[in-house]
């Protein structure tokens, strides 16, 4: 657990750095849960495929974590369990009624979880791997506890090898939000969102994302529920890039 002498300021950071050295050595010697998680920070860089493995393991458990994204430090858990989307809800203060998305790790799983059949051919290969949201009319293969009111699910797939191995490796879509308190700034370091640190049950550390305030603003958010037309729901980081690929398939904006 993070030490209370260290949960304020740039400290609390640097003492999870100074120990966050013997991490691995415990896991590969004695692999027990709760000896791995003495230190919540896992410099990824060092470690991916060990991180991956730790990853899958504690989101196939119900437990929050936090990871680097391509756009944005995202918090992420098991998107078929109900138990888990609570918890994500509640460890991030956010409002029941609004959704939250899901990740999958290829353009081909995304018609397991989201209606593509009236999309124009090669539009998702188009748009994904990369810094946008689709958003499509649901199927019933998804949790119905998540976003039990809504129709329809924001899926992304993320240009991250570090995310999209998690995925594939889990054989099933993760639930993904930005790493920040409701309503307060998106993240691009983990020292940005410390005072979550406490509630997670890891923090994967991927360094500094990006620096400008573009950085900060998530993947593009695209309606593609009505048969060629598309709306922009949020504008993001890939705005331009994505209504030109878009209006390359023919699709008319609404």
């Amino acid at each position: 657990m993070i030490d209370s002498n260290c949960i304020n300021g740039r400290f609390a950071y640097e003492c999870q750095y100074k120990q966050q050295k013997c991490l691995f050595h415990i896991y590969f010697k004695f692999k027990h849960p709760k000896q791995i998680l003495m230190n919540k920070l896992i410099d990824i860089k060092k470690y991916e495929q060990q991180a991956v493995s730790l990853a899958v393991k504690l989101i196939n458990d119900g437990s929050v974590v936090a990871l680097p994204t391509d756009t944005v430090y995202g918090l992420a858990t098991d998107a078929q369990n109900p138990s888990a989307i609570g918890k994500l809800y509640n460890i991030k203060g956010r409002n029941l009624q609004k959704p939250i998305a899901i990740c999958t790790h290829h353009v081909n799983d995304i018609g397991n979880w989201g209606k593509i059949g009236h999309l124009p051919f090669g539009l998702l290969d188009a748009l994904l791997p990369g810094p946008v949201t689709v958003v499509l009319q649901r199927t019933p293969s998804l949790n119905i506890a998540l976003n039990p009111e809504e129709s329809n699910i924001a899926i992304r797939v993320p240009n991250s090898g570090f995310v999209c191995n998690i995925v594939s490796d889990l054989k099933k879509p993760i639930a993904l939000t930005s790493a920040n308190e409701s309503n307060k700034p998106s993240t691009l370091k983990p020292i940005e969102f410390l005072i979550l640190w406490p509630k997670l049950d890891a923090i994967f550390d991927g360094g500094t994302i990006g620096s400008s305030l573009e950085s900060r603003q998530g993947s593009t958010i695209i309606d593609l529920t009505i048969n060629n037309h598309y709306r922009v729901i949020r504008t993001g980081s890939a705005l331009l890039n994505t209504i030109q690929k878009l209006h390359k398939f023919g699709l008319k904006e609404l």
